[in-house]
């Protein structure tokens, strides 16, 4: 069972996701991307305040390096469309932009050691990011296993993105969500990545 350790003062919430089939982006998600985009260009989203005030806690510049939930939000506000990827990664991005929470996704067949800990990143420390160059985590919050941080609230890594390969993987909000945010994400990875959720285990 996945187990998620945070070493700051902040409310992450890691879902575990298992007996996963990601497939090719789906056709009948278009309904959800249709709403994602809907939302974006009403404003009828969460507060991007809560992702900002984030950042800003930690020393960094919203506005210089953005949110992954806010960046997908003004990429929709500027008419481009919404990435689609995989299955799985389509629901993160869709919710992801409606709640306006960062949401990180890493498949837990290549991570490495027992748990994934939510830290700040130490002096030096970086990863290969998904069709990016090295992306800098010293000083800022990431997601790290035994092998080093392989996530951030903007960016995730190549080390250990979501394939149509991927059978298992961790789910982290970056902020707080509701009882009722989570059902329905739970709902959505049943339809789309035909997978079980679990909250996933605080260390003993």
């Amino acid at each position: 069972m996945l187990t998620v350790r945070c070493e700051l003062d902040i409310d992450v919430l890691a879902l575990e996701l298992y007996e996963l089939e990601v497939t090719e982006p789906r056709d009948d998600f278009e309904l959800e991307v249709a709403r994602a985009v809907s939302a974006a260009r009403s404003g009828a989203l969460g507060d991007i305040g809560r992702a900002r005030a984030l950042y800003r806690r930690f020393g960094l510049d919203p506005t210089r390096v953005r949110p992954s939930s806010e960046a997908l939000f003004r990429r929709l506000k500027k008419g481009e469309p919404l990435p689609r990827v995989n299955s799985l990664v389509d629901v993160a991005n869709a919710v992801s932009v409606q709640l306006q929470v960062p949401i990180g996704l890493y498949d837990l067949d290549k991570t490495r050691g027992d748990e994934l800990v939510v830290r700040l990143g130490a002096e030096g420390e970086s990863y290969t990011g998904i069709r990016k160059e090295r992306v800098n985590v010293a000083g800022r919050i990431c997601v790290a296993d035994a092998e080093g941080p392989c996530g951030n609230p903007s960016a995730d890594s190549a080390r250990t993105m979501i394939t149509t390969d991927t059978e298992r993987a961790a789910w982290i909000y970056f902020l707080p969500v509701t009882d009722e945010e989570v059902d329905r994400t739970a709902e959505l990875i049943a339809v789309f990545g035909r997978g079980l959720v679990r909250m996933a285990a605080a260390p003993a």
